[in-house]
């Protein structure tokens, strides 16, 4: 939404790059929108996820700023944000939506990422904690926090397993958005012991998804609403917001 375009070539360090002759065609490219940073990424491993194994800024900054529900976020290429913005403008609307009153409400955001649901929820909510595995996630929702001027939003670097275990208040609503994996195992019923009024689960996967809502079902709680959000249009990926409450006895 800004027109800030960040580029990041990966390569493996087989061959050689005319950095000079990279950057000056990108620099003479007429695009919508500007170039305001050039980086060159060395990838050797086997996977289908990029990881550094250096990273050369070639031009400009490393980051750039994007804007969501009136928010800023500072994005750098290895912390992970949805990629395609205007749509996950519609994705957190629903997530906002679910949570209903949250005015003097204490928010746990898990696998908070950049922070980017825990900063909506807190602009409106009493204080949300965000907990990431990604430390350099973490960093940026600092950042993010920082730049947005809230003071109420709390972001711990650790593994939801073993993180939640620190956490001694007790919440009004958790809002939960995992990897593709889902929930781990081992980490569902800790979340589920906390006993908030109301869950709202973000999910990419449905089969995971399918998984986890059963063990909330056995421990208590009712599925109110489902929403889906077409991220990715033309492909079979979707995101999926559901949100649960808790079941009086």
């Amino acid at each position: 939404s800004t027109g800030e375009i960040l580029v990041n070539l990966v390569s493996s360090s087989q061959g050689e790059l005319d950095k000079e002759g990279f950057v000056n065609i990108l620099l003479e490219l007429k695009l919508k929108g500007k170039v305001v940073g050039i980086l060159h990424t060395i990838n050797d491993s086997l996977s289908d996820v990029v990881k550094a194994d250096k990273l050369e800024l070639l031009y400009g900054r490393d980051y750039i700023i994007e804007e969501i529900l009136g928010l800023r976020f500072n994005i750098s290429p290895f912390s992970f944000f949805q990629t395609n913005t205007f749509g996950a403008e519609r994705l957190y609307s629903i997530v906002r939506e679910f949570a209903g009153n949250i005015d003097d409400k204490l928010v746990f955001d898990l696998y908070s990422g950049t922070g980017t649901i825990a900063q909506i929820m807190a602009a409106v909510a009493k204080k949300v904690v965000g907990i990431e595995i990604v430390e350099e996630a973490v960093e940026k929702a600092r950042e993010n926090a920082k730049l947005n001027n809230l003071n109420n939003v709390e972001f711990i670097a650790g593994d939801v397993l073993k993180a939640v275990d620190e956490l001694e208040e007790k919440p009004d609503l958790i809002v939960i958005d995992p990897p593709r994996d889902g929930i781990h195992p081992k980490a569902i019923n800790k979340i589920i012991d906390f006993k908030p009024e109301r869950y709202v689960y973000v999910s990419c996967n449905p089969v995971t998804l399918v998984r986890d809502l059963k063990t909330f079902v056995e421990r208590g709680y009712r599925i109110e609403k489902v929403k889906l959000m077409d991220m990715f249009p033309r492909t079979a990926h979707v995101e999926c917001v559901t949100l649960m409450s808790k079941v009086e006895k």
